[in-house]
């Protein structure tokens, strides 16, 4: 009998650690042991912000929309020299340093039924264990659907993978479309987009090509989904290539040209 009861009692305080430590547990800050630094990106590609909330991490930038705890945008540069098969060890999600207005906490997706969708992709940043680890900042996710995340939207991250080892430097700003009216999850009202966006521009030409693809998954090839990068200005409020000239946003954003681009 005595031992029964210490078993119980062993038991139920394996019940509670756990709960405490899925409820309350937050790993500390992700540390750049590196010695080297890499250039994030240079400021001539910054798009706008409706927020005014920068985040400048070492391999990443966004700006931060607190009303819908994510991103509007995440800006970053895909190199060659970035493109490795590195097995990392994934990390936590934790919340994000930088975000003044403290980023979503990971539990909000909990139960929800839909991933913690990278923006920045842990796959483009395999070259450092920190430059992966950041990827795993609340900021740099977005709610999304299982199969959207594991089918259209990672085909077109290694496409971008693909591109890069063709044509050389890219950048890639992506997020989700923030728009009223969202459905909301955690107690936090993490909004989930409808839509997600990508645009990728590559420095060798100065050619860009910019998708919007709905939240669930499809067989359709990707270049079904390309639109003008002005039709997702409109709907984001973002001017993606404000630094630029009005002659060369004219000419670059008004269209869809996807000649010398290989799907």
């Amino acid at each position: 009998m005595k031992n029964r009861t210490i078993y119980t009692l062993l038991f139920l305080a394996c019940v509670i650690g756990f709960w405490l430590f899925e409820n309350f547990y937050t790993p500390a800050t992700y540390s750049n042991t590196e010695k080297s630094s890499d250039e994030v990106i240079s400021d001539a590609f910054l798009p706008s912000s409706t927020t005014g909330d920068i985040v400048r991490h070492q391999h990443y930038m966004l700006s931060y929309n607190e009303p819908y705890e994510q991103a509007e945008w995440v800006l970053y540069e895909l190199k060659k020299s970035h493109l490795t098969y590195e097995d990392r060890k994934r990390p936590y999600f934790i919340e994000d340093p930088k975000v003044k207005t403290k980023s979503a906490d990971w539990r909000n997706y909990r139960g929800s039924g839909y991933d913690r969708g990278h923006l920045c992709p842990a796959g483009d940043r395999r070259f450092s264990e920190y430059a992966y680890n950041e990827t795993f900042y609340t900021s740099n996710i977005s709610p999304q659907d299982r199969d959207f995340n594991a089918g259209v939207w990672n085909r077109l991250e290694q496409q971008v993978r693909h591109w890069c080892k063709t044509y050389g430097d890219l950048v890639v700003v992506t997020g989700g479309i923030l728009e009223d009216g969202l459905e909301e999850i955690g107690d936090e009202d993490v909004d989930v987009p409808r839509t997600f966006y990508k645009i990728v521009f590559r420095k060798d030409s100065e050619a860009a090509l910019a998708f919007l693809i709905p939240g669930e998954e499809s067989q359709q090839p990707l270049h079904h989904f390309l639109v003008p990068i002005d039709t997702i200005e409109k709907q984001t409020g973002i001017n993606f290539f404000e630094k630029q000239s009005i002659a060369w946003q004219e000419e670059i954003e008004s269209k869809v040209n996807a000649s010398g681009w290989k799907f």
